[in-house]
């Protein structure tokens, strides 16, 4: 006969080994995943709170609320798990809980059959208690116990059909009652189905529990792996860094052209973004970057082209760099490293071709001597823009939020934030106003031939999905468009501990905040050079606009020259919105803009 083997290529098990190696690299530890402990407290910790994300078959939402309310404490009720989260079996998990935790009581078909069951308190989830089960109750051979098995896992009823018979003859000429046979019978009838090796489970198991033990006891290093592993997938990394962020909420290092690698790394506890993982741009090309700093960092955006070939890294790669901020080390204006690209690596190119012609030049190395280009003299980009280019990079927003200048102005109109709606929720359905920035929007038709539509928005604390019918989507198609600011009225509920929101409601942003009200602003300078700037942004803003809100504005200079903070107040009230407010931001010489 012939061996029929399957192979399963697992990116988890890379993931492992990558996670051991930074864990090495950074501790000069040497673990070995097959010798962790089966009893560690904080890798159960972890799964009694369904923080789950990047663990291996433990991931998805529905398998991280049924770990909440199982709490597992030993490393089979994790096997079980496995086995009962799939299509028919996951009806029994709820029964599965509450016998664990003594809310319902234990009952075995026979007494016979009450080791078999006893670790999954009752309930047959695996193939191998059904073989067991044939030989303790039925008096089946190994040999015909696994046929049973096969005839259950193929799903063959005519096979089942015949086994029926046998197993009720072996079980009465074991003592066991006609009535209890057949029940009994009926829930192996049942469990073909289902019926879930225990051996496959247990594998997949291990890589988890490994997996599991490696986020909870070396989080920064795991997290690193995970996301080296979906390199190029942009919406999964946006959940990853999420979870680093707000789950973990551990310390992270944006993309930098001084500090990052072609992947992801850990710094001094930190997680340090991956250049690679920028859109449009190659780990390779990223490579000559890292290769060209080696352990000198870059000075200028002038010493970062005369040691790197940005020729040979490419202007689309370079865009990206300077849209995610990567150069901020070497310029804050990102604007300006962006516009003046071309002239970088041109000044590039002309700097290696001298060297590598092998002209020697009086004034040290070769190409040191040509002089640098004068960089374009643009303003920075205003704060809403500049997010928008970091979203063009990355994928998701990492500095900030396009929203973080509307929130004080939100706040006064009612609108909370998706975390304050998620708790909200826990406790029942409500009605509520949410704002948003539109990522996304796809249109479907009902059987009844209406539209409807689910859009994906975010705020500054997360992302979110709602859904919209016929009637609200046609009055507020105009403003759904990626990009767009909007504020929402929903109808929100928990289900699954999942949010789901029904939007019944549309208005854009700049109406809503319009409404609000006035308030004011403070503004941290660190030089009275800013002062000028500053004042001209605010009599622009009040010559611009008529309407509105409008607030008192007062100025805190911070200089080292002074004794001590300087307040000023203007005395007079100028027109205050998040626009304005940007504008502000992207002055030089300005530190920080609050509301009053």
């Amino acid at each position: 006969g012939l061996l029929k083997m399957d192979f399963l290529g697992l990116k988890t098990l890379t993931l492992i080994k990558d996670t051991v190696k930074i864990v090495k690299a950074k501790h000069d530890i040497l673990l070995d995943p097959d010798s962790f402990p089966l009893d560690d407290e904080k890798t159960y910790a972890l799964f009694q709170k369904g923080e789950t994300v990047g663990v291996f078959q433990y991931e998805s939402p529905g398998m991280q609320k049924h770990l909440k309310d199982l709490k597992p404490t030993v490393f089979e009720d994790l096997i079980a798990m496995n086995a009962l989260y799939r299509p028919g079996p996951m009806d029994l998990i709820p029964t599965f809980v509450a016998r664990k935790h003594g809310r319902e009581e234990v009952i075995y078909p026979h007494p016979l059959v009450e080791s078999v069951l006893s670790e999954t308190y009752g309930i047959m989830v695996y193939q191998e208690q059904v073989m067991e089960i044939a030989r303790q109750m039925a008096g089946y051979s190994l040999g015909g116990a696994d046929l049973l098995r096969r005839a259950m896992g193929k799903k063959i009823q005519e096979a089942m059909d015949a086994e029926r018979p046998k197993f009720l003859a072996g079980a009465a000429s074991n003592g066991v009652d006609e009535k209890t046979a057949k029940a009994t019978w009926d829930l192996l009838d049942k469990f073909a189905n289902y019926g879930f090796n225990k051996s496959h489970a247990a594998a997949y198991a291990v890589v988890s529990y490994q997996t599991a033990w490696l986020k909870a006891n070396h989080p920064v290093e795991f997290m690193a792996g995970v996301m080296n592993c979906d390199l190029h997938l942009t919406d999964k990394l946006a959940i990853y860094f999420d979870e680093v962020r707000k789950g973990l909420n551990l310390p992270y290092i944006p993309p930098c052209v001084n500090r990052s690698q072609a992947r992801f790394d850990v710094a001094e506890g930190a997680l340090v973004y991956g250049l690679g993982a920028l859109k449009n741009v190659g780990v390779e090309a990223m490579g000559l970057i890292t290769n060209g700093r080696g352990d000198r960092p870059f000075s200028t955006v002038f010493d970062f082209a005369r040691r790197v070939d940005l020729k040979r890294v490419g202007k689309r790669p370079l865009e990206m760099l300077a849209r995610a901020g990567a150069f901020d080390q070497l310029d804050r204006n990102r604007h300006r490293v962006f516009d003046s690209l071309d002239d970088l690596v041109a000044y590039s190119a002309a700097v290696h071709e001298q060297r590598n012609s092998s002209q020697v030049s009086l004034f040290g190395e070769a190409g040191e001597d040509l002089p640098e280009p004068r960089l374009s003299p643009v303003p920075n980009w205003l704060p809403a823009v500049q997010l928008a280019e970091e979203f063009k990079a990355i994928g998701f927003y990492l500095s900030g939020h396009p929203l973080d200048d509307y929130m004080s102005s939100l706040k006064r109109s009612g609108v909370i934030t998706l975390d304050q709606l998620v708790e909200k929720a826990k406790d029942g359905p409500l009605v509520a106003k949410l704002a948003g920035i539109v990522a996304g929007r796809q249109e479907r038709k009902s059987a009844r031939g209406n539209r409807f539509a689910f859009v994906q928005l975010s705020d500054t604390t997360g992302a979110f999905e709602a859904t919209m019918f016929s009637d609200t989507l046609e009055t507020s198609r105009e403003y759904l468009e990626v990009g767009s600011k909007i504020v929402l009225s929903v109808e929100a509920t928990m289900e699954a501990e999942q949010l789901k929101l029904l939007c019944r409601s549309v208005q854009p942003m700049d109406g809503a905040v319009a409404q609000a009200g006035g308030a004011g602003l403070r503004i941290y300078l660190d030089t009275p050079l800013a002062i000028e700037p500053v004042a001209t942004v605010l009599r622009e803003a009040a010559r611009a606009t008529k309407l509105g809100a409008k607030g008192p504005i007062s100025f805190c200079l911070l200089d080292d020259s002074l004794p001590g903070e300087v307040d000023m107040d203007l005395g007079q009230n100028f027109p205050v919105t998040p626009q304005i407010k940007g504008a502000l931001k992207s002055l030089e010489g300005v530190l920080m803009v609050e509301d009053l």
